[in-house]
């Protein structure tokens, strides 16, 4: 920083010649506007250059910040004219003026006593000679040393953030360099106050982004780098022209706020340009949600209060319940292919569940509960749902379900050209493949923590209530996959996979070699419950040909289907063998 008059008079080359403050911080008959805190505070004013004068009329050569060094002859010959000397350089910004008295200089110490009592300009005698020359040469040298300084930090950002912008950084590392070359804590926030990323730099996060919304929203955006707004917040736009999108906030004081505001501005345009070389991505709050609900899962160590913190800041209200939900994409209805999972595109994939985030988002606005919402791995999508009472759990999980249920062709209606079709805010294309989801819950938590870990359970019944045939229900919790859900956690198990092998060697064998229709058969045989008589009935099948296609089925498992136990284990190794695509 530029050396400070406070810093100046502490040279040795000034110190040694005894300076007095006139009219300074011991004065107490100041005039109105110019009392002891009013000098006080000039002392710290940042002092850019150093002018050597004896003219008495130097305010135009003065540009602002400068500090005044004279002997006083002239105002020893003409002491009438101190106070308008001093009142010029106080209008003309100047930092401080230093006056050399030696000698008996009576006359000139009264009227530059009286002159600086009405005025904030630190006036300042030394009744010793001083070498005027030492004094510039080193202030000079300072305000040099400082430039060079500075010219070197803003190179020094510069290439950190360069460097960022051609790795297409993400927003926690860019956030998190801005923070540390400040040194302080720094926000990102979009326009809705919500929070993408931070940095707390030693902060508690639960001090940063305590009741963050609300403050942020007594914060007006200045148009340019700027403190505004109650706490005082250092605060820099992000976006393109026309296209902001959010703001970087230095919520604290900063030693230095021209360096920080540098690193700001700094960060935005990297964060800006990295968001448009992102532009296909995931949006923003997606990624800090996806972000936090991932460290939720894990919290190392992380603290209810704190969890609940950095959820709040984006979007989480704190509520008395908390329900995870878990949304499964795959085979669905018995028409799906068992492998279907396996051959779903990547891409095509990644696209259903953005279309199904920003379908939870507009559902979710639309209660009275809030949720993080997050892609947990392909195929997959994660919840946790803060509700304000109980009682609205099934009732916001139907809501949540009906609009899955539009958004995969439900009651829609096509248009005249055939090629779209909306119904409730949802546009699809008609005629297009639209993913099945499938909505497992897990058991309503108070505690937020709780709730993440839970993600577990209700991934399970998502993936487990998937393979199952039948009429479809809206949601699953654990008591609708029963038996299912157990084999489902046990499908890996080497022994049950020798199990399933062994059991259903002979059919197995058969669909191989291209003789299908086995595997079905079974099924619809076991389902009924070894009716061969309901079973022919819904087969549309004479029971001459149902009893041959059974008994080539006894043939090939070599075991009676008569027998119950028969049944029973047959039907455990047909549903893991569901199941293994899971």
């Amino acid at each position: 920083m530029l050396p400070t008059l406070r810093t100046i008079l502490g040279l040795p080359v000034i110190r040694d010649a005894s300076p007095q403050i006139l009219g300074g911080a011991d004065a107490s008959d100041a005039a109105d506007g110019a009392g002891p805190d009013a000098r006080a505070a000039r002392l710290d004013t940042p002092v850019r250059w150093v002018h050597v004068s004896e003219l008495l009329d130097i305010s135009g050569l003065l540009s602002g910040g400068e500090l005044v060094l004279t002997t006083g002859l002239q105002l020893e010959k003409e002491p009438e004219v101190t106070a308008s000397f001093v009142r010029s350089l106080e209008e003309a910004s100047a930092a401080g003026l230093i006056v050399e008295l030696v000698g008996e200089r009576g006359r000139s110490l009264a009227a530059l006593q009286a002159a600086a009592k009405s005025c904030t300009l630190p006036v300042i005698v030394v009744e010793r000679r001083v070498r005027f020359v030492e004094v510039t040469e080193v202030v000079h040298r300072m305000i040099v040393a400082e430039q060079l300084e500075r010219v070197e930090r803003a190179r020094d950002v510069h290439e950190a953030f360069t460097v960022l912008s051609l790795e297409s950084a993400g927003t926690e590392r860019v956030v998190e360099q801005a923070a540390g070359m400040i040194g302080a804590p720094v926000v990102l926030e979009d326009l809705s106050h919500l929070v993408l990323a931070y940095s707390a730099q030693g902060l508690a996060t639960t001090e940063l982004l305590d009741d963050w919304e609300r403050r942020s929203r007594t914060t007006p955006s200045p148009a340019r780098t700027a403190r505004t707004g109650p706490e005082n917040w250092l605060q820099v736009a992000v976006g393109v022209r026309e296209q902001v999108w959010g703001r970087l906030v230095l919520p604290v004081m900063s030693g230095d706020d021209e360096t920080a505001a540098m690193v700001l501005e700094r960060a935005a345009q990297t964060l800006a340009i990295n968001r448009l070389a992102e532009r296909d991505r995931s949006e923003l709050s997606q990624q800090a949600q996806a972000g936090l609900l991932n460290a939720l899962r894990q919290p190392r160590g992380l603290s209810e209060a704190e969890a609940l913190a950095r959820a709040g800041a984006l979007g989480l209200k704190r509520s008395p319940v908390y329900v995870p939900v878990v949304y499964r994409t795959g085979a669905s209805s018995p028409a799906a292919a068992p492998d279907a999972a396996q051959s779903r595109d990547p891409l095509a994939g990644q696209q259903e569940e953005r279309a199904l985030l920003e379908v939870l988002a507009k559902v979710v606005k639309s209660t009275a509960g809030s949720a993080l919402t997050a892609s947990i791995h392909s195929g997959s999508v994660g919840m946790i749902l803060a509700l304000p009472a109980k009682q609205l759990e099934d009732a916001t999980l139907q809501r949540l379900a009906d609009a899955l249920t539009v958004q995969a062709g439900g009651p829609m209606q096509a248009n005249d050209g055939g090629t779209q079709v909306k119904n409730d805010g949802v546009t699809r294309l008609a005629g297009a493949a639209v993913p099945a989801w499938t909505i497992g819950v897990g058991r309503p938590r108070t505690s937020l923590l709780e709730a993440a870990a839970g993600i577990d359970e209700a991934a399970h019944v998502a993936e487990t209530a998937a393979t199952l045939r039948g009429a479809r229900k809206p949601f699953y919790r654990a008591t609708d996959v029963r038996l299912r859900g157990l084999l489902a956690l046990l499908r890996n198990d080497p022994r049950v996979q020798q199990f399933v092998e062994s059991e259903l060697e002979g059919i197995l064998q058969a669909e191989a070699q291209g003789r299908g229709g086995h595997l079905d058969l079974l099924g619809q045989y076991l389902e009924s419950g070894g009716n061969k008589a309901a079973l022919a009935r819904s087969g549309y099948l004479s029971r001459p040909t149902l009893y041959a296609r059974l008994a080539r089925l006894e043939e090939l498992l070599a075991v009676d289907l008569d027998d119950a136990e028969s049944r029973t284990s047959l039907h455990v190794a047909l549903l893991l063998h569901r199941l293994r695509t899971l």
